[in-house]
Formats: C-alpha cells, structure tokens, sequence
C-alpha cells in the first residue's frame, strides 16, 4: 500500500529549494513564515534560528561595530566590582575533600600484614599505571572509486564484492551512478558503502536498483545520512525483490520514526528471502513483527535444505 504523503514522490526528488526560495516575493516569504510558525522548538536537529519565527520588530539602532562592543563589555567588566569571598582566603592547608576516610600503608599494614605476611618494609606506596596500548586509526579504503565503477558498467566478471566503506570523498552523482551501474551488472554479489555520507537521493537510485537486479544477495549503507523518505523507497523496492539476503541500515544521522519502522516489519512479513536485516528497532511492536518474520525466513531455508538433502 503507497503512503498518502509519498504519492507522486518522485516529481520532486530534484526540485532546487534555492531557486524556488528566490523567487519568492517579500508576501510569499512573510507567509511562508508564518505557516512555519508550528515548528517544533525542543526540535535540535534544528538549528536554533529555525526553530521558532522572528519575534523581533524593532528596528537596528545601527551598523554592527565589533571592536566597540568589545570595549563597551571590557569597559563594563573593569567597572564591575568583585564580591567578596564567602570564606575568607588564609594560607592555612586544608584536607582534600573525600580522603578522611583513606587509611595510611602503616594502618594498612596493621590490619591486614599480621595474616597474610605483608610487612611495612616489602609493602611498597608507589601505584603503577597501567600500560596503555595505543590505538591505531583503521587504514584508508583502498578501493579505486572510478575503476571500479568502471568494472560495474562493464559486468567484470571478477568483480563479485564492492567495498566503498569510509570513503568520505564520493560525489553523490557519483553514488548514483553505482547504483545505476548495478540495474544490468550480473556479477556483484556484495555492495557496501557504509559511511559515505550518503543520502536520500542515493537510497532512492538504489531502490530503483533493487527493483531489476536479480543478483545482488547483500547490501549495507548503514552510518549514513538516509530519512525515513530513503529507507521507505527501498523498503517498497523490497517487497518485489526476490534476490537480496542481507540489508543493513542502522545507526542513520536520526531516527527513521514509527511510520518507517511498521513499514519495514510489514516489508519483511511479505519478503521470504531477507535472512539477515540490521537495524536496532526503537518500537516494540515492529521489533517484534521483524524478528518473527526474519525467524520464519530462516526456517523456510532450513526447511528447504533438509527437503533436499533427503
């Protein structure tokens, strides 16, 4: 079933927000703020300004002057008077807070050295630090980007795995074009591009992708930048594909939301291929419905193993 908000989609994948926005006028821009004036502002993955309207109609008293509001707050600190401390400073030292309650090694000595032969002169006062083990940063993806988008369009038959993990770098053209490349490639079993900073765009390219690829088993574009908007566009491609084993989609810059998440468990109800699907539910109730039909999913393959075997 197609959401009502995602009917007709697609005519607006590549609007330009920009030059719609520019073309506004002074009225259409003043209504468009007033319509944004419902905006959530507990909501923090929005910046500040956006949260609420402007509420300020006063007037500038004048052009912004930074090295004389600099010397307005300094000349206001110097003028401030300090207040007094509430107790009075003495050289006298005081105890460090907390450690009344410490024992000294003599103390300690005392009471446990008698019954298990620890003696002041072999007991040493000096704590050693642990060694550290230093931790080396994982080493760059080696994989050549444009070679092996090459190798995809070509259908290299010794391209079976694709590992685009942790590369920063890739245009987002360039991330479509792989999924592009995939609709005919035969050979690519694995495709993986996690952390790429992929987004929605993307995850709608490689919707498109799954819903004619007939040989890829796994994909993971897990630490991304995909919404609910991408995740639900492959989870309709989904309900088609009768190829994919294994999708992995956590740990996205928010949260996919409730709506997404029923979608998802419903996808996986309907698919009896996906083996493996990783991604942490919030929802109990989706939670649920998703590992009860992953279960089944093994089992049917299980089923049909003993089936042959016999």
């Amino acid at each position: 079933m197609t959401l009502p908000f995602r009917k007709d989609l697609d005519k607006y994948k590549d609007l330009d927000e920009d030059e719609i926005l520019g073309k506004l006028s002074d009225e259409e821009l003043k209504q468009l703020e007033t319509v944004l004036d419902d905006l959530d502002p507990e909501n923090a993955l929005l910046p500040a300004g956006f949260r609420q309207k402007d509420q300020t109609a006063k007037k500038a008293s004048g052009p912004f002057d930074r090295e004389r509001l600099l010397a307005y707050l300094e000349k206001q600190a110097l003028e401030h008077k300090d207040r007094e401390d509430y107790v009075p400073f003495t050289r006298e030292k005081k105890a460090i807070l907390g450690m009344s309650n410490l024992i000294t090694n003599n103390q300690f000595c005392d009471v446990v050295g008698s019954s298990n032969g620890v003696g002041k002169d072999n007991f040493s006062n000096i704590v050693k630090g642990e060694k550290m083990l230093p931790v080396f940063d994982e080493p760059p993806n080696p994989t050549n980007v444009e070679e092996t988008l090459q190798r995809i369009k070509d259908n290299d038959s010794h391209l079976v795995e694709v590992n685009l993990n942790n590369i920063k770098n890739i245009p987002i053209p360039t991330l479509k074009e792989f999924a592009k490349a995939l609709e005919t490639n035969t050979h690519v079993k694995t495709f993986s591009l996690a952390a790429t900073r992929s987004n929605d765009p993307v995850a709608v390219a490689l919707a498109d992708m799954l819903k004619v690829n007939t040989k890829l088993k796994s994909l993971n574009i897990e630490s991304n930048f995909i919404t609910g908007v991408g995740i639900l566009a492959l989870v309709d491609a989904l309900k088609d594909n009768e190829t994919l084993m294994e999708i992995k989609i956590d740990n996205q810059r928010q949260q996919l939301g409730t709506i997404a998440e029923v979608e998802i468990a419903k996808m996986l109800e309907e698919n009896t291929k996906i083996l493996k699907f990783g991604y942490q539910f919030t929802q109990q109730g989706p939670r649920a419905r998703a590992a009860a039909a992953i279960t089944k999913n093994n089992d049917l393959v299980r089923k049909r193993r003993v089936e042959g075997d016999n």
